[in-house]
């Protein structure tokens, strides 16, 4: 196995899931919030700022301001100056670099991996999402819902769109790219369609291919 794998999803569509049930078919490594804590030891950030700035969408500086800067590395003049939610994404960028590098095949949720990976010639982006009904029933037993809003199915709804919301804003700003559109993606599935025994199964066969390539 020497593909890394990176999963952009929508909130409830089960892409955790299907993430870690890949990774463990392959004996290889998952990073989800796992990447939060490398991204604390190898930059120095303290780990309560790395997970504030998780994902979060910011409108400081323009996208190609935070490039530029990211080519100076981080001893660069403008760097000092920038705002924490873009030095965090930074120091992210830069591990998640540095895990493809040194592992040659892993799991990557979310943080705009893909972009990160672009280079890379071992790399598949997959995105995955799902109907409104299967996200609201897995939504409901996650643990950072809050109670009050599991046991309305309207609230559910809301907090799920919320997410997302979060999620399209914070991807589209720092990689340029639409989220959740097909042709961001190598490969898009709808996680209700298949369940997500049936996602994982279908993706062993797709990585085989690509691997076999």
């Amino acid at each position: 196995m020497h593909t890394i794998i990176t999963i952009g999803r929508q909130y409830g569509s089960g892409g955790r899931e299907v993430g870690q049930k890949l990774a463990a078919y392959y004996g290889i490594n998952f990073y989800d919030k796992e990447l939060l804590n490398k991204v604390a030891k190898d930059s120095g950030f303290c780990q309560e700022i790395v997970q504030q700035q998780d994902e979060r969408p910011t409108n400081s500086f323009l996208y190609n301001l935070v490039m530029d800067t990211y080519s100076f590395g981080f001893s660069g003049s403008g760097f000092a100056d920038m705002p924490i939610s873009q030095k965090v994404f930074l120091a992210q960028y830069d591990t998640i670099k540095k895990i493809a590098k040194e592992e040659g095949a892993c799991v990557i949720i979310g943080r705009c991996a893909d972009c990160a990976l672009q280079d890379f010639s071992n790399v598949i982006n997959l995105f995955f999402h799902a109907g409104e009904e299967f996200r609201i029933a897995r939504a409901a037993n996650y643990p950072d819902v809050p109670a009050e809003d599991k046991a309305n199915p309207d609230k559910l709804r809301d907090f799920i769109l919320r997410k997302d919301k979060q999620r399209q804003s914070y991807y589209n700003y720092y990689s340029m790219k639409k989220w959740g559109r097909a042709d961001t993606y190598d490969l898009s599935i709808d996680t209700s369609l298949f369940g997500i025994d049936g996602t994982v199964n279908l993706l062993t066969q797709v990585i085989e291919d690509f691997e076999n390539r």
